[in-house]
């Protein structure tokens, strides 16, 4: 393929496919926790990061991952303990983080506007071989995470209360997920930007929910969604000259409307086919569907 003779598109495409892995495993526990605006907050705190990254002629990437990790521990101590003025407390956390961007990058020998709108919306030309060594790093650092800690992270983000009864460490895990969600922000910014990763954590999986009943279908559909939109938005965005995190955003609401679409005629046949498996006279209302737990989350 033409595409894959030059080598900046190389990268382009190994970080479109870190970052399709890693945005949907991180988004799962965050819709679980119905903190689906969570990787938004982030980005716009990723922003200081990055402008402190040209100010001091340090790596964007990494000085964006201790800033977002920093944001991230921040939102979960106002979480915990600004139960009044929490939500005025992340706003400035939130819009100071991107006033701060904008204006450590201005003040930046080297940087300038263009900069910053490449980590806003991402840019394929401009991934350098360093930002992969530093994305294949801390995608690692993530899938680690996600999957080994799967089992602890769902029952944290299913019900608090009896994780802890359970023995479960509930705030280490919360901090975790946290530093983790914050890590794949600084992941995906390459590819798709600062202010459209969180729709690549979030949609993937609420397409995949259209279809799966389980945990583990949702976590398996929704990296499957990612990476084949990453690597289409990628591909199209080189073709058509389209910037590719709008490109790669638009493909994944694409995706979850065609599975809605596909999701309501599979739901009328499971529901025949549950009416036809039930003995006579059970009324239809005693019935619950399976792998629906309380308040329409994904079950194991």
């Amino acid at each position: 393929m033409e595409i894959l003779n030059y080598a900046f598109m190389q990268r382009a495409l190994l970080a479109a496919v870190l970052v399709g892995v890693t945005a949907p495993a991180v988004g799962i526990y965050l819709v679980q926790r119905r903190q689906a605006l969570m990787g938004d907050g982030i980005g716009h705190v990723a922003m200081t990061g990055v402008g402190l990254g040209f100010l001091l002629s340090w790596s964007p990437v990494w000085m964006a991952t201790l800033v977002s990790v920093l944001g991230a521990v921040l939102m979960e101590l106002i979480r915990w303990y600004g139960r009044t003025r929490g939500d005025i407390a992340l706003a400035m956390l939130f819009y100071g983080g991107m006033a701060g961007g904008v204006m450590f990058i201005n003040l930046a020998p080297t940087g300038s506007n263009a900069n910053l709108t490449s980590y806003l919306f991402g840019s394929l030309s401009t991934v350098s071989e360093s930002d992969v060594t530093a994305i294949c790093l801390l995608a690692a650092f993530v899938v680690l995470v996600t999957v080994g800690l799967r089992r602890q992270l769902f029952a944290v983000s299913q019900d608090e209360e009896f994780a802890r009864v359970t023995g479960l460490p509930v705030r280490a895990l919360n901090l975790l997920t946290a530093i983790t969600a914050a890590v794949t922000v600084t992941v995906a910014m390459r590819v798709v930007g600062l202010l459209l990763v969180s729709a690549l954590m979030v949609v993937p999986v609420a397409a995949a929910q259209q279809l799966t009943r389980s945990f583990a279908a949702t976590f398996a559909v929704a990296v499957a969604i990612g990476v084949s939109v990453t690597i289409g938005g990628t591909v199209t965005s080189y073709y058509q000259d389209v910037p590719p995190g709008a490109t790669i955003v638009l493909l994944t609401i694409g995706a979850f409307v065609l599975l809605t679409a596909l999701a309501a005629p599979l739901a009328r046949r499971r529901a025949r086919a549950l009416a036809a498996a039930r003995p006579d006279g059970d009324p239809a209302e005693c019935a619950v569907p399976a792998g629906r737990g309380e308040g329409g989350k994904v079950g194991v």
